[in-house]
């Protein structure tokens, strides 16, 4: 199940990366460059802003992935660039590097773990559980106040005018990444129902939801704990809590002593 799970998501990331790039590359032959001035309406700019939180969502979580600071760099700066076709490529990449017992385990965990240098004992922490939750926070509300600005001063985004060729692109190039977003959700809850209005949520709301979920995620954690355990569910957190924090054969939980179990690469 785990193993088709893999495969799935492997080919349904290539798949997208594949229409994120021809979406593109139609709209650059058909409309030219998107680097015109009048194409750079209200919903456009709140289109981008939307885009852009999401993007330093996943952007986070690459920086934590990668153990080599140039290679979180190059990566981050084609995300900037390229949008859903690196979020699809860099997926991709991670579904392939992993081990045949990797994808027979946990394969969503294991791609969301961040890739250890040899011998490296110390974790990885970008910023504390506090400031991951004030930048979200922050995002989350520059985000609303954009929408409610663009909905005050420009009206409804349902309009024939709106919705020109590059929006166009820039929504698909925006949904893709809300699919990315929305597996790691599935992934998280373990209830369906709770899965199932997140991304609903995440459809409408785009980056509002996404900080509101990350944001409440993040208050699911001490402020003591390692920021990156957000990004697993409760079964996965419990092991890499110990696994990263303590790195000792026994480490102590809420419910007593559990055995460690490597599951570093």
């Amino acid at each position: 199940m785990a193993a088709s799970l893999a495969i799935g998501l492997r080919t349904a990331f290539m798949v997208l990366g594949c229409v994120s790039t021809a979406t593109v590359l139609y709209t650059i032959i058909t409309d030219g460059l998107p680097f015109r001035k009048q194409l750079f309406t209200p919903w456009m700019a709140a289109t981008l802003i939307d885009f852009y939180i999401n993007i330093l969502a996943i952007a986070v979580w690459i920086v934590y992935k990668e153990a080599n600071w140039i290679w979180s760099i190059i990566w981050i700066v084609l995300l900037i660039c390229l949008g859903s076709i690196t979020t699809c490529v860099y997926i991709v990449l991670q579904f392939l590097m992993l081990s045949p017992q990797e994808s027979i385990q946990d394969p969503i965990y294991f791609v969301l773990l961040r890739n250890r240098k040899r011998n490296e004992t110390e974790s990885k922490s970008i910023m504390s559980v506090l400031s991951a939750r004030i930048l979200f926070s922050v995002l989350g509300c520059l985000m609303l106040g954009t929408l409610v600005y663009t909905l005050a001063t420009d009206g409804s985004p349902f309009r024939q005018e709106n919705l020109t060729p590059w929006l166009s692109a820039t929504l698909v190039d925006f949904y893709v990444n809300v699919v990315a977003l929305s597996v790691w959700v599935a992934y998280k809850e373990s209830n369906w129902k709770t899965s199932t209005i997140w991304i609903i949520l995440l459809i409408c709301f785009g980056s509002i939801s996404t900080c509101a979920y990350i944001v409440l995620q993040l208050f699911r954690l001490s402020s003591q704990d390692p920021t990156f355990l957000v990004l697993f569910n409760s079964n996965n957190r419990a092991v890499n809590g110990c696994e990263e924090a303590l790195h000792t054969e026994k480490c102590t939980l809420g419910v007593g002593n559990v055995d460690y179990i490597n599951f570093s690469r």
